[in-house]
């Protein structure tokens, strides 16, 4: 193998791969400085902006093969330790790129939501936005928005660029990106296109295509772009977890809904059900079954995360029963008053921080991770709060970023269980509380 390089050469480019695409493959691992297609050879040259960056892509890639539009493509180090500027087509600087009428826009110290309505809000006063898109990348929260016209794009990049839209955070970083044309496939609070108000705003089943996912599927909310590299959702999932997915989760599994049974029947409901397999992904809907109470249907955003809550949650006890979770025969739930739609919930923790949310993913132990606390808050609060569940072993109270957190310790991962489906999303002195497993054995 080469001498470890920031700049990765990637071979098997056919003409159906876009920029966008092989973007889609290296970015989960860090951020991308330059990239230059070499057409006539197809082949590409991407360089990271750090070492490290392109040092965890190609180990994952070793181990897991990356398919782009049913086509493998192969990753390894250039001999070059850097591109130069004239060779690069996706320059970082924005005063080197070329305007156009698409902007990639990354919002930096987001202390507040992003929702498609805010971002039309700021930047629709510069002209007539068609579409927008957002997403969740290493960098932050992102979106790309498309103007009507180039020249509104300029004028708002322009007056933007660098700007607060809430005072003191969720700074706007703006450079202009290089597609021709959004791919919007449904209207919600992640996705819109303002000239088809009658796309649908529920997610359609997954691409039957072999080697990539429907994009609106992934991580439950809309990817830029035609397609998306189903090995690099994969890899993004392997990289949060040290460079491999736990065992037996293949990251090609396309079945979203589960099924759920040995439920305590006299104490489940279907929020309980959310705040537990929310800890593996994005809930759509939750089925409690009439006749048969003690079963379940749970539909997860993509067939990863359902993989993943069968992985962590198959033998898990709650509420004195030990669960058996399998994937279903169904496809999906389909919408009715019995079935529990959180395709909207801003509870879906997959909404951001997705790579954290993925490399805190674990199964149900003994210590609780709370969250979104008030700062005030003191840990005998806490232990009044949380007390009723079980026996409490130990506690602590800590600051991390400015914010008061805290982890409890049960006497059984049982009685953290019930704690954490019963007090996820509570109120707690006002303020509406979030809890994960920890990853901790012991305080």
């Amino acid at each position: 193998m080469a001498e470890p390089s920031r700049v990765i050469h990637i071979r098997n480019v056919g003409h159906e791969i876009s920029e966008s695409d092989l973007l889609q493959v290296v970015q989960p691992f860090g951020t991308v400085a330059k990239l230059v297609m070499l057409r006539a050879k197809n082949q590409a040259l991407v360089q990271m902006e750090d070492l490290a960056s392109s040092v965890s892509a190609i180990q994952c890639y070793t181990t897991i093969q990356p398919s782009v539009r049913g086509r493998n493509v192969y990753l390894q180090y250039s001999s070059h330790q850097e591109l130069t500027t004239d060779q690069s087509s996706h320059g970082r600087n924005p005063d080197q790129d070329e305007p156009n009428r698409i902007l990639l826009v990354t919002v930096h110290h987001m202390l507040y939501p992003m929702t498609v309505e805010v971002l039309h809000q700021v930047f629709s006063p510069y002209g007539f936005v068609e579409k927008i898109v957002t997403f969740q990348k290493s960098a932050g929260f992102q979106a790309l928005i498309q103007f009507e016209s180039r020249q509104s794009a300029i004028q708002a990049a322009g007056a933007l660029h660098g700007r607060n839209i809430y005072d003191g955070c969720c700074q706007l970083d703006i450079q202009y990106s290089n597609l021709s044309e959004l791919q919007v496939h449904y209207n919600n609070d992640r996705s819109r296109d303002f000239t088809n108000p009658s796309l649908p705003t529920e997610q359609r089943p997954r691409s039957s295509q072999p080697g990539f996912n429907d994009p609106s599927t992934l991580f439950g909310f809309q990817q830029p772009g035609a397609a998306y590299a189903q090995m690099g959702q994969a890899a993004m999932v392997a990289a949060a977890f040290g460079g491999t997915l736990p065992p037996g989760v293949t990251g090609t599994n396309d079945r979203c809904t589960l099924i759920v049974s040995n439920l305590n029947s006299d104490k489940v409901d279907t929020d309980k059900l959310f705040n537990l397999f929310s800890i593996y992904g994005n809930i759509v809907r939750i089925k409690i079954l009439h006749n048969k109470p003690d079963h379940a249907l749970v539909q997860m955003a993509d067939g990863l995360q359902a993989e993943l809550a069968v992985h962590y949650l198959k033998g898990a006890m709650l509420l004195g029963q030990k669960l058996e979770v399998n994937f279903s025969k169904y496809p999906s739930i389909t919408p009715a008053p019995d079935a529990h739609d959180y395709s909207n919930s801003n509870l879906n923790r997959f909404n951001t921080n997705v790579v954290k949310n993925y490399r805190h993913c674990c199964a149900p132990t003994k210590v609780i991770h709370i969250s979104a606390l008030p700062q005030d808050i003191t840990e005998d609060a806490i232990l009044d709060h949380m007390g009723e569940h079980g026996t409490i072993a130990k506690s602590k109270l800590f600051e991390a970023g400015g914010k008061t957190q805290a982890l409890v310790q049960f006497e059984s991962e049982e009685e953290a269980t019930e704690a954490l489906v019963s007090k996820h999303a509570s109120k707690l002195e006002g303020s509406t509380i979030r809890i994960s497993f920890s990853q901790m054995q012991n305080i």
